[in-house]
């Protein structure tokens, strides 16, 4: 995480998906650091709790995402206590299945699109009413390179990561007026155990070695370097912030410019 402050993060109430690891316990860590008071929620309990403990956050809760029940949970408990929001970052989301077209279950299509799409829908229609209780505030939702190139074998997923995209602009005209900004970012190649697995999956699939497929990303890469999940929880902090407060309706990619997928 940037060492340079960024105004008005302090004290500001910010809930975060997904928190427990990767991209969303940087996010969240980085916020932290800041100052901010963050609130953040994972399916996988142990995983929370040890992060909960070294985070020192005010509210953590086991929650699906693409469950309503636990979402509207999440954030029943944010209101008790935090008292209210000023920002939500929707960063929770799965890798979905591997596979042509005509091999994908409905049920893992199903699954990736709650959880990347509808999950981001459902927390924002929960965090909605209290952002505007707060005078105004920030949303940032997590898409993807995905989201802007088609991607073969992973059609679920990239699907789900264009959707993002257009939620986003939609959110950003409907909750402007509001002054509720609505902004995402596009993560390309971010280094860390998830990666591995897609790389893994997709050289299976197309019967490579994982050296080889590893080598294919890296050279559609203008940079040819992954990226620390860190750059992607300095750009969450720098759109939440006031340095951010004009940007609005936008997909920032934090990618070493990845050309293709």
């Amino acid at each position: 995480m940037t060492s340079m402050k960024l105004p008005g993060l302090s004290g500001l109430r910010v809930a975060v998906t997904a928190g427990a690891g990767g991209i969303g316990f940087c996010i969240a860590r980085g916020l932290i650091q800041q100052g901010a008071r963050v609130a953040i929620c994972d399916v996988d309990k142990m995983s929370l709790d040890a992060a909960a403990e070294e985070l020192g956050v005010e509210v953590a809760t086991v929650a699906d995402v693409s469950d309503e029940a636990q979402v509207a949970d999440f954030f029943a408990a944010i209101k008790t206590k935090l008292g209210g929001l000023d920002a939500l970052v929707n960063n929770a989301g799965i890798s979905g299945p591997t596979g042509g077209v005509e091999e994908i279950p409905l049920a893992d299509w199903k699954r990736c699109i709650d959880i990347c799409l509808t999950g981001q829908f459902l927390c924002s229609q929960h965090a909605v009413p209290m952002l505007k209780a707060a005078g105004g505030g920030a949303i940032v939702n997590i898409s993807s390179s995905a989201g802007k190139f088609g991607y073969a074998y992973r059609t679920p997923y990239s699907s789900a990561k264009w959707g993002v995209i257009g939620f986003t602009q939609s959110l950003a005209k409907e909750l402007g007026p509001s002054n509720i900004r609505a902004n995402a970012i596009l993560p390309g190649i971010i280094e860390g155990p998830r990666m591995e697995n897609v790389i893994t999956a997709r050289a299976e699939q197309t019967g490579v070695s994982y050296e080889h497929m590893k080598a294919e990303y890296l050279g559609r890469i203008s940079l040819r370097r992954m990226t620390p999940p860190e750059d992607v929880a300095d750009m969450a902090a720098y759109l939440i912030s006031e340095a951010g407060r004009n940007l609005s309706g936008q997909s920032f990619p934090v990618d070493g410019n990845v050309e293709a997928l």
